[in-house]
């Protein structure tokens, strides 16, 4: 019975965001999901997006040339095949903590959207950031030899070359992880996939997120290529192209166990995305009309 609500949940998804937008969301190469939408990059690298706009979140029409890009809580980050970063503006003032202030940055291979918070990374291996810095969460002068970043609620994680992770922000404990391959941040914790394919957890101190405490069960994980932190969840990509997730489930945030020929995956706060191999979205996004 829960295998069959499982494949009625997926389905009506996958009609949904075909409904909505049947000339948009395909041949895409790239996804990430925010709160309450999914943007993509097509393979002619146009931006495309599904999903709430309330903060104008989603006014990427005029972007081109984007190789990356990044969906935070109030507003999206994409990075241009020159080095250089554009950000959507934000319409309400309260929610604007400077995190869209990029117009000066170049030279960045990678960026990630924190809620109110932004980071990019440098050629060099140097990371920069712009935004709210309550928690340290901007705190990364001095970072080096960094080959990834991501920025969650109220913490930025970065992958050293040598697979050690660092981190600031909220306190997590990450000094003893090794051989990471990929790091997830989220709003409660950071997810690091490992070289052998397993998968390690670390959890905010003090956390408020104690409830959902299953969104940190993937000790028995096996043969993970992806991963991907929410908020009350953890998703990861098996190398089969099928997924696995635990956490809270309260919008079918879980409801993976049908998915298949997926190639990544995306999470945030009550969503969860995979992009498949065909180039079309899989999704729980609950489309707002």
């Amino acid at each position: 019975m829960k295998k069959i609500l499982y494949a009625i949940l997926s389905v009506i998804v996958v009609i949904s965001l075909t409904a909505c937008n049947s000339h948009n969301f395909v041949d895409l190469e790239s996804i990430d999901v925010g709160s309450d939408y999914i943007v993509g990059i097509k393979k002619d690298n146009i931006v495309v997006s599904v999903g709430d706009n309330m903060y104008g979140q989603r006014n990427i029409n005029e972007w081109t040339d984007i190789i990356d890009i990044s969906a935070g809580n109030y507003h999206t980050v994409g990075l241009r095949t020159d080095g250089t970063v554009v950000a959507t503006k934000i319409k309400y003032e309260e929610c604007d903590f400077g995190q869209c202030n990029v117009q000066v940055w170049k030279n960045i291979i990678a960026v990630s959207a924190g809620w109110t918070h932004t980071v990019g990374l440098k050629e060099d291996g140097t990371v920069i950031a712009v935004g709210e810095n309550k928690e340290g969460q901007c705190d990364v002068q001095g970072w080096e030899n960094i080959i990834a970043v991501s920025a969650g609620g109220s913490i930025t994680a970065g992958l050293k070359k040598d697979g050690t992770v660092v981190a600031t922000g909220i306190i997590y404990d990450v000094r003893n992880w090794e051989n990471i391959t990929s790091i997830s941040a989220a709003g409660g914790h950071i997810v690091g996939l490992k070289q052998d394919g397993t998968v390690v957890v670390a959890v905010q101190e003090n956390n408020n997120w104690v409830e959902y405490i299953d969104q940190y069960n993937v000790q028995d994980w096996t043969d993970i290529v992806d991963i991907a932190a929410g908020v009350c969840h953890t998703v990861g990509l098996k190398k089969d192209g099928t997924v696995v997730a635990v956490g809270s489930n309260q919008h079918g945030e879980c409801y993976t166990e049908d998915w298949n020929d997926i190639i990544s995956i995306s999470a945030d706060e009550f969503c969860t995305a995979g992009l498949k191999k065909d180039g079309t979205v899989v999704s729980n996004l609950r489309i707002k009309t």
